[in-house]
This record gives C-alpha cells, structure tokens and sequence, in this order.
C-alpha cells in the first residue's frame, strides 16, 4: 500500500498540489508495452531528426513497411509539436493493424500533450498505468478478503456493493465492476488523482465491518493489470507460507 501513497504524493508534489496540470491515459496498455514505447521515444528523438519523420510519414499506411519501422515513425511523430503530426497519428489509428493499436494510442496520447503544452505554453504531465484511467481519475485493480478465508454469504456481498459504492461516491469515485469468488471480491474503480487511495479504501472496508467485521483489513490494490482469481489466491498462500 505504501507504494501507492508515495506515488500519490509525487505525483501532488510535481503538480505543486493542482490536479489541474495533467491528463491520464485512459487505454489499459501493458507496462511493459509503454517502456518500450517512451525508451524508443527518447532514443529516437535524440538521433533522428525532425526531417526523416515527416518524409516517413506518408508510409504508415503502406503495408510493405514493417511494423518495427512503422513504430519508430509513430514514436518520432509523436514528439513534434506540428498539428499535421497529430492528424497523420489520428488518421493512422483508424486503420492500424491490431499489433500497433496500442503503440499507436501511447503515439497519439503523447502527440497531444506536446501540442497542448504548445498552445498553452506550459509544460503538462501525462500519468500512464497499465489499468489506465478516466478524465482525472485512475483505475485500480483491488482484492478484498474475508475474514478466516470463509466464503462470502449473499448479504456480505450486497454490503460491500452497497457500501463502497457509498463511500466512493462520496469520494467523486466509482466501481467499474465488481466480482466475487468464495472468500475473495475484486473490483475494478476509478479514483480521483487527488484523494487519498489508502485513505478511501480503508474508509470503505470500515463500513462495511460495522455489519460484522468480515473483511481483513489487510487487501491488494494495483494499477498495473486485473489478475485472475487463480493468481490472487496463488499470492495469498505463498505470503501465508
């Protein structure tokens, strides 16, 4: 959990405090996928110059390129502050194959923080997690657990429903969906850059405990990807051992 507040709050800090200065990536891209994007982005804008992608530009749609080739001109495009960029990327998105979709979305969503740090003439932070996000709130995965591992009865589970979808909307947050699997309950929410994650969530397992206490306080949260039922109990008996 610690991690999570410790990004909570550099994120704040880099902002000076405002939740204003910043747009989410909304897609669920794989971590490993974004790395390799912004490296080659890095990479590529240090050694090729501004030229070479506008005249690889018109090939994206070409299907004689390959797809190593395309990203490269994708990732450099995406760096330009030049409005004819972001069209191409745009354009592009609508037809490409389904192995650059998502390097096309991490081109497009890049390409439009540098032209709106242009316009605005004010640099803008772009916060990308495997889960993704929505307008200024970022999707978490998390995993509740019942107390002794007994199964959960149906009126615990309509009280978690009910309570954390009364805490939450308290919090201008959300449950996306919500699952049950014996003594487990996952959900997928949508919370506010600036509120406290650790700080909702205990005050949503606390409800719900007022109707007997069956939920451990002790729960998995991330914003990397959704993990399987088969995982989480996987997680949970090797940190038992």
């Amino acid at each position: 959990m610690e991690e999570h507040e410790n990004l909570y709050e550099k994120i704040r800090e880099m902002l000076g405090g405002n939740p204003g200065g910043f747009s989410v990536l909304e897609h669920q891209i794989d971590m490993d996928l974004q790395m390799e994007y912004y490296a080659c982005s890095r990479k590529l804008n240090a050694e090729v110059d501004e030229a070479w992608a506008l005249d690889q530009m018109q090939y994206l749609v070409e299907p004689g390129y390959s797809t190593e080739t395309k990203k490269q001109i994708l990732a450099r495009l995406a760096t330009i502050k030049r409005v004819e960029c972001y069209r191409a990327i745009e354009s592009y998105l609508e037809e490409a194959e389904e192995s650059l979709r998502d390097w096309t979305l991490l081109s497009l969503n890049e390409s439009r923080m540098q032209m709106e740090s242009s316009l605005l003439d004010e640099s803008q932070v772009f916060i990308s997690t495997g889960l993704g996000g929505k307008e200024k709130k970022l999707r978490y995965f998390l995993v509740l657990i019942s107390r002794k591992h007994t199964n959960f009865t149906p009126t615990q589970k309509k009280v978690i429903q009910n309570e954390f979808e009364f805490v939450l909307k308290r919090h201008a947050a959300e449950i996306e969906e919500i699952r049950f699997s014996g003594y487990l309950s996952t959900m997928l929410l949508l919370i506010p850059i600036h509120h406290s994650l650790k700080l909702v969530l205990q005050e949503a397992i606390n409800e719900c405990n007022q109707y007997g206490d069956f939920l451990t306080d002790h729960f998995i949260v991330t914003n990397v990807r959704m993990l399987s039922f088969e995982e989480i109990k996987d997680f949970i008996e090797k940190k038992s051992e």
